[in-house]
């Protein structure tokens, strides 16, 4: 790692050890690790192999410090929360809208850059690609999310759940994350358009198919077969 990924890692480490000291409610609370313990490993083994900018290793550690302090007080609870609630006017405390929100705001630029290494994906599928990752991703956490609360401990279930009378809770955090992915990827595109020569003709390109191209499904099928028995 270089100076400034430790520097992160104890950043990190701190605020970790701060929301582990008497958690408001200690059963969610470890609840809400285990989804950390597991994102942060993935983040450390995969680094030994793809290592991101600093950047998103910037982004990912405010969010995850975001979530710490979810962890700490539960989200239904968290005391910043209480003060978007009045500047906001809402009748719930705002904080899980903000984490499900920041989840799209800092982490399309990270899953952009995974996409555009791995994928090498261009143009305007550099932009739809991350979005959609973030709502598939959001949609996966909500039903994780329902999973653990309906089959473990109901007053840890309920803490976690974080619904707080909200029927459509689940619906408004995909959506909160979706509009943050929205905003975090059209300001990387006002960059690059900014900044980058060929930003339209990376666009253009991306939509036109190369010479070469033809259907797939059962024309591919036919000459995987065909390939296979006469190899």
């Amino acid at each position: 790692m270089t100076r400034y990924q430790k520097f992160l890692v104890l950043a990190f480490l701190a605020v970790w050890i701060w929301g582990a000291v008497n958690p408001k409610y200690p059963g969610d609370w470890l609840l809400e690790n285990y989804v950390l313990f597991i994102f942060v490993s993935l983040i450390f083994l995969l680094g030994r192999f793809f290592r991101l900018s600093n950047l998103s290793y910037s982004l990912i550690t405010v969010f995850m410090s975001l979530h710490v302090v979810g962890a700490h007080y539960t989200y239904g609870q968290v005391p910043f929360g209480y003060a978007l609630q009045s500047w906001l006017g809402s009748d719930r405390n705002m904080y899980d809208r903000l984490v499900h929100f920041s989840f799209g705001f800092l982490l399309a630029y990270p899953i952009r850059e995974v996409c555009l290494r791995v994928s090498k994906v261009k143009g305007l599928w550099g932009y739809y690609f991350p979005f959609d990752v973030i709502i598939s991703f959001s949609a996966i956490y909500e039903i994780a999310e329902w999973l653990a609360a309906a089959t473990l401990d109901p007053a840890a279930g309920i803490a976690f759940l974080g619904t707080q009378g909200d029927i459509w809770d689940s619906q408004k955090d995909m959506l909160s994350a979706g509009t943050g992915a929205l905003i975090a990827l059209l300001v990387i595109a006002l960059v690059n358009f900014r900044y980058s020569p060929v930003f339209w003709n990376e666009i253009k390109e991306s939509l036109h198919l190369s010479h070469n191209d033809k259907p797939r499904g059962e024309v591919r099928l036919a000459e995987m077969i065909k390939r296979r028995f006469n190899g």
